[in-house]
C-alpha cells in the first residue's frame, strides 16, 4: 500500500521557518517533520511515499536525492577530488516527488496523484502533523467498514473541522473549522479506496479535499472514522514547532514509534 502526502502548501502561519523551506522541511531535533512521518508509516512496514510538493519543492527533492550522503560518514580527497563513503545510513524507503503545483488546493494534488497510486487502496496523510496511530489497527477498522475512505478522528482543543460521528463510527456531516471547542476533528493519517478520486474533479487547481471531496462522501455514507485518544500534535505555528522539539530532545516523543524495540508485524 502507499503512501500519500501532502507536503505543497505554503505554511504561512509558520512563516519564520518556511521563508527558506517547505513547511514539511520545518526540523524537529534536526530532522524535518516530513522525516518523522514517514519514520511512522515504515515502521509498520510501508515504504512506498508518493510526496506531493508545491511551494519549494525542489528543497525536498534536494533531500530525498542526498539523503544517503547526508547522514553516512564520508571522507573528501580535496587534492585527488574524491569522496569516499564509509558508513551508509539510509532507509528501505521508495520516494516519488510530485510537483503539483505551487497555488494547487488538496483535493486538485491528490488528484494528480491518480495514476501513480492505480487502482488500489492507499494512505494519506498531511504533511505537518505526527501521532503514535497505529497504522496496522487503522487499516484493519477501515477494511472492516466498508467504507471508501477512513480518516483519524482525534480530539485536540478546537479550531479544526468538525466531524459529527454516529454510535458505528460513519461520519455523518463534515464541518471544516467550526466554532467552540470538544469536537473529534480530522487528524489526517487516511485510509482510501480508489473510489475516492471519484469525488475529485479533473483538470481543477481549486478543490478543497476538507470541503467538497469529503463532505459528498459522508453524504454519500462513504466516510468513515477511526477514533484516536492517544498523541496527536500538528506543527502549524512557531510554538507547535518548540513544543515538538522539546519532547524529542527530553526523549519524551510519543510520536517516535520506531524507537521502540519491538518489531511489528503488518
Amino acid at each position: 500500500m502507499k503512501v500519500v502526502i501532502l507536503a505543497g502548501g505554503l505554511g504561512t502561519r509558520l512563516s519564520e521557518e518556511t521563508r527558506l523551506i517547505p513547511k514539511p522541511m520545518v526540523e524537529i531535533g534536526g530532522r524535518p517533520i516530513l522525516w518523522h512521518i514517514m519514520k511512522t508509516y515504515s515502521y509498520y512496514g510501508f515504504n512506498e511515499f508518493i510526496i506531493l510538493t508545491g511551494y519549494k519543492s525542489h528543497v525536498i527533492k534536494d533531500y530525498f536525492i542526498h539523503y544517503y550522503q547526508q547522514y553516512s560518514d564520508v571522507t573528501v580527497d580535496m587534492l585527488n577530488n574524491s569522496v569516499e563513503i564509509h558508513r551508509i545510513q539510509t532507509e528501505p524507503w521508495k520516494v516519488t516527488m510530485l510537483y503539483t503545483g505551487q497555488e494547487t488546493m488538496t483535493g486538485s494534488r491528490i488528484k494528480k496523484a491518480q495514476e501513480y497510486v492505480g487502482q488500489e487502496p492507499f494512505l494519506l496523510t498531511y504533511g505537518d502533523g505526527v501521532a503514535d496511530v497505529n497504522i496496522k489497527d487503522l487499516i484493519k477498522h477501515h477494511q472492516n467498514s466498508n467504507k471508501y475512505l477512513t480518516l483519524t478522528a482525534v480530539k485536540p482543543s478546537g479550531k479544526f473541522g468538525a466531524l459529527d460521528i454516529t454510535s458505528d463510527g460513519t461520519i455523518k456531516s463534515f464541518l471544516e473549522k467550526p466554532q467552540g471547542d470538544g469536537n473529534w476533528i480530522n487528524g489526517g493519517f487516511m485510509v482510501c479506496e480508489p473510489q475516492v478520486f471519484d469525488y475529485i474533479e479533473p483538470n481543477r487547481n481549486d478543490v478543497i479535499f476538507e470541503r467538497e471531496p469529503l463532505e459528498r462522501l459522508a453524504k454519500d455514507g462513504m466516510l468513515n472514522s477511526y477514533k484516536h485518544n492517544g498523541f496527536w500534535h500538528p506543527m502549524d505555528t512557531l510554538k507547535c514547532k518548540t513544543e515538538l522539539t522539546e519532547m524529542w530532545l527530553k526523549g519524551k516523543a510519543p510520536w517516535a514509534v520506531w524507537l521502540n524495540k519491538e518489531v511489528v508485524n503488518v
